[in-house]
C-alpha cells in the first residue's frame, strides 16, 4: 500500500477505537500515547489522523475514498473489526459501525459476515478461561512465559490481522493461568483491569501492534492466506514477546504476593521486565521464526481456547 492508503486504514482503525463512544479518558489517553509513537514511521502523521478522529475532523467516507485497492479495503475492514474486538465482543454501537463500514467499502456481506465471526470467537474464547492445574514448579511457570512469549511473538510475525488478535487473548490466558497456580479465581474483568494497572490497555495494545506491522510493511496481500511465508519482519516485531515475557513475570511475582503490590511498583516492575525481555528478542527470535512457520489462522482458534 502506498502512504496514503496506510493512513486511510490507521484513520478507520481509529475511528474503531472509539466507535462505543470513547468514554474513558485513560483508553483515550493510551490510544494517543500509541498514535504519537507511530509518528514518523514511513512518513505516516498518525498523531495528526488522532486528532482529526478525535475532532471528528474527517469522516468515514472520506477515509474510505483514500483506499484504491480492493486489498487495502478488506485489510481496512479486518483491522476494524478487530480493534472493536481486542477488548472484548463487539458492542451494539461496534457492530453498527463496522456495518456501516462495510457497506461504504462495498465489500461482500457474507465474507465480511464471516471474518467478524471469527473475531467474535477468538475473543469470546479468551473471556473464558479454561480449567487449569492449580499449582506449578518454579521450572514450569518458566517455560509457561516463555513458551507463551515466543508464541505471540512468532503471531506478530505473521501478515494476517486475525494472528494479531490472537496475541491478546492469549496474553489474559497466560495471566489467568498463572493467577490459578497460586490459588486466585480470576475473570476477566479483574484481568482486564490487571493489565491496565502495568499499563497494558487491550484496544490500544492491538492499535499499537497493528500499527507497527501496517507502517513496517509486513501487512501485505490480504485475504490470500500466509502470502507464502511470514513476510518481512516489522520494525517492532518483537514487542509482543517482550510484553508477554514482562506479564508474565510480573503476574507471577504480583500473585504469589498475594496481590499486595501497589499501582506504582507493578508499573515499575513491568517496565524493569519489559526492559530485560526486549534484550532476550534476538536471543529467541529464531524460535519465533520457526514457531511461525508452524501456524497458520486455522489454529488460531484453538490456540486461544486451549491457552
Amino acid at each position: 500500500m502506498n502512504a496514503t492508503e496506510q493512513q486511510a486504514v490507521l484513520t478507520l482503525c481509529l475511528m474503531a477505537a472509539f466507535a462505543d463512544g470513547g468514554k474513558d479518558e485513560r483508553e483515550r489517553a493510551e490510544i494517543k500515547r500509541i498514535a504519537d509513537s507511530l509518528t514518523g514511521d514511513g512518513g505516516s502523521n498518525v498523531a495528526a489522523l488522532y486528532q482529526d478522529v478525535l475532532l471528528k475532523r474527517v469522516s468515514l467516507v472520506d477515509a474510505v475514498r483514500r483506499l484504491e485497492s480492493a486489498d487495502a479495503k478488506l485489510l481496512a475492514y479486518e483491522m476494524a473489526v478487530c480493534v472493536c474486538d481486542a477488548d472484548g465482543t463487539q458492542s451494539d454501537a461496534e457492530r453498527s459501525f463496522l456495518g456501516e463500514l462495510r457497506a461504504t467499502l462495498g465489500l461482500d456481506a457474507g465474507r465480511a459476515q464471516a471474518y467478524s465471526e471469527q473475531a467474535e470467537s477468538i475473543a469470546a474464547a479468551g473471556a473464558a478461561p479454561a480449567a487449569y492445574a492449580s499449582t506449578m514448579t518454579g521450572a514450569e511457570l518458566d517455560k509457561t512465559i516463555l513458551d507463551a512469549a515466543i508464541l505471540n511473538g512468532a503471531l506478530e510475525l505473521l501478515p494476517e490481522s486475525l494472528a494479531t488478535m490472537a496475541i491478546i487473548p492469549l496474553q489474559m490466558k497466560l495471566v489467568y493461568r498463572i493467577g490459578k497456580s497460586y490459588g486466585f479465581e480470576l475473570d476477566r474483568g479483574h484481568i482486564k483491569d490487571f493489565l491496565a494497572t502495568v499499563g497494558v490497555g487491550l484496544t490500544s495494545q492491538y492499535l499499537e501492534q497493528a500499527g507497527r506491522k501496517l507502517l513496517g510493511g509486513l501487512l501485505g496481500k490480504v485475504g490470500g492466506g500466509l502470502l507464502g511465508g511470514i513476510g518481512k519482519q516489522a520494525i517492532s516485531s518483537g514487542m509482543s514477546f517482550a510484553s508477554t515475557y514482562a506479564l508474565g513475570h510480573v503476574a507471577r511475582r504480583y500473585y504469589a504476593g498475594g496481590r499486595t503490590l501497589s499501582t506504582q511498583m507493578l508499573q515499575d516492575a513491568f517496565g524493569s521486565m519489559l526492559g530485560e525481555a526486549k534484550g532476550l528478542q534476538s536471543r529467541y527470535l529464531p524460535d519465533m521464526q520457526a514457531k511461525a512457520r508452524t501456524l497458520d489462522t486455522a489454529q488460531l482458534l484453538n490456540l486461544v481456547r486451549q491457552g
